[in-house]
């Protein structure tokens, strides 16, 4: 059905499958097609270490059998001994489009982009309607956002084959970049009609779905694809992302549960599940999230920006001073840290201990900014005064609701309460959503009466 009317891929049969044509066709010796055959069956079922120990009992040392061998070391992520393989393949036959390939995968997996669009220039000197070679070109293209380039590979590959199915889903990838979703729709309609066992086109529908508001239809898609292709963890991902849109949030972490059994080191799954836990009021599981992100890419640094958050909600100060230095760091023109870690210093060890911090990180900010000025004010403890009359005059509302927020801080670390709520309502009033001190400032003033409950709402947390 389609929702727009007004408005990798498969990849090849492969070498896998022409070894296979090899042994029917009788270039294989016969004692090994029993091993082929098991070998075929292990790769399908993704035991490629499995399928590699065969080939030592495999006597033949032909081109088709290297071939396959190099294959399943691609698979299996041992693209340098592939590479090596192809690489000797190419030396004796350079126009071997299978050994091309071979070495093309392996340069895309290993991200040498331009090694592999090499390959796939050779490949299309030789054989020029190769659409394998053409749509690959088309998804590198993505990968370094040259869409327009990459809309004029699809565009080529389907002017050969009008329903070639990487294009078809690579064009409607582009269409989707575009804000083009009746084109993008159309084209994935069709690669779902001609290719009913393959689960990517499902998936880039039910993208296209989600970002576009069919969300349920989202959901029906994933569902579909994780039938054909259950250990994708992507899936999960997604389909969680969608349903905590939905507000179901438990559900999103049983699905984000299964995307990190599959794949234990993917940082955006625990980056979500960390988002549905503080919606389910599970702070502590947030934070355990948010520190194994922390661990798996420390330059993501809202993740210790977010455990900073929870910790200073918790009152653990100078674990949320840890947190945000550690923010600092990764992100050093973000001054907000270093306030926030000089913060919860003051407060739990009195303004002389974060002194030589800030004397220090005043000197990286801008001379006279506004950042430049809250720095001051918590290193001298002075000059107040100086940020209000700024805050008054400051024209830029994130600026200004920047500069509310601290002093607000100050006065309360100094514990002058009336004033301090004053100007945390005044931050409020200028609705600077999606900031930390938005996030802390909405917590502050419910937690103060001063506004309704925010847990009612749903955190803010970065993307």
């Amino acid at each position: 059905m389609r929702k727009f009317r007004d408005c990798q891929p498969t990849g090849r049969a492969g070498i896998l499958g022409l070894v296979l044509f090899a042994v029917v066709a009788g270039t294989v010796p016969a004692d090994t097609d029993a091993l082929l055959d098991e070998i075929s069956r292990l790769m399908a079922g993704r035991d490629f270490d499995a399928a590699l120990r065969l080939f030592a009992e495999i006597p033949d040392d032909s081109v088709e059998i290297r071939l396959l061998r190099a294959s399943a070391l691609n698979a299996a992520g041992r693209t340098a001994e592939a590479a090596k393989l192809a690489g000797e393949i190419v030396a004796a036959r350079p126009e071997n489009i299978d050994a091309l390939t071979i070495l093309a995968d392996a340069a895309a997996i290993e991200g040498r982009d331009r090694d592999q669009r090499g390959f796939l220039e050779r490949i299309l000197r030789v054989e020029p309607d190769n659409l394998a070679a053409i749509s690959a070109l088309g998804y590198g293209s993505i990968r370094s956002r040259s869409l327009r380039t990459a809309a004029d590979h699809f565009d080529r590959a389907l002017a050969i084959d009008p329903n070639h199915p990487e294009s078809l889903v690579g064009r409607a990838m582009i269409y989707r970049y575009e804000r083009r979703p009746a084109e993008a729709e159309v084209l994935l309609n069709r690669a779902i009609a001609g290719n009913p066992n393959w689960a990517e086109p499902l998936h880039e529908r039910a993208r296209l779905y989600g970002g576009t508001g069919f969300r349920e239809d989202a959901l029906e898609d994933l569902n579909r694809a994780k039938a054909l292709e259950p250990d994708n963890p992507w899936l999960y991902i997604d389909g969680a992302g969608i349903l905590m849109e939905l507000g179901r949030n438990a559900e999103a972490v049983e699905q984000l549960d299964r995307a990190i059994a599959l794949a234990p080191e993917t940082f955006l799954a625990y980056v979500h599940r960390a988002t549905a836990r503080e919606a389910l009021d599970d702070p502590d599981g947030a934070a355990d999230d948010y520190r194994t992100v922390m661990r798996l890419k420390p330059d993501y640094y809202f993740a210790a920006e977010s455990l900073g958050v929870i910790l200073m909600k918790e009152g653990r100060n100078l674990a949320a001073r840890d947190a945000f230095l550690a923010a600092f760091r990764q992100a050093p023109g973000e001054f907000r840290y270093a306030l926030l870690a000089a913060a919860n210093w003051i407060r739990e060890a009195g303004p002389a201990d974060p002194r030589q911090f800030l004397t220090q990180t005043i000197r990286q900010a801008r001379p006279e900014s506004p950042e430049w000025f809250l720095l001051r004010l918590f290193q001298e403890q002075t000059g107040d005064a100086t940020v209000a009359a700024m805050a008054g005059r400051e024209e830029n509302f994130d600026n200004r609701a920047m500069l509310l927020f601290y002093l607000a801080l100050y006065h309360d670390l100094r514990g002058e309460r009336r004033s301090a709520d004053n100007l945390f309502l005044q931050a409020w009033e200028l609705d600077r959503r999606g900031t930390v001190e938005w996030n802390l400032n909405r917590w502050i003033l419910g937690q103060r009466g001063l506004i309704p409950d925010p847990t009612e709402e749903q955190s803010t947390t970065p993307p």
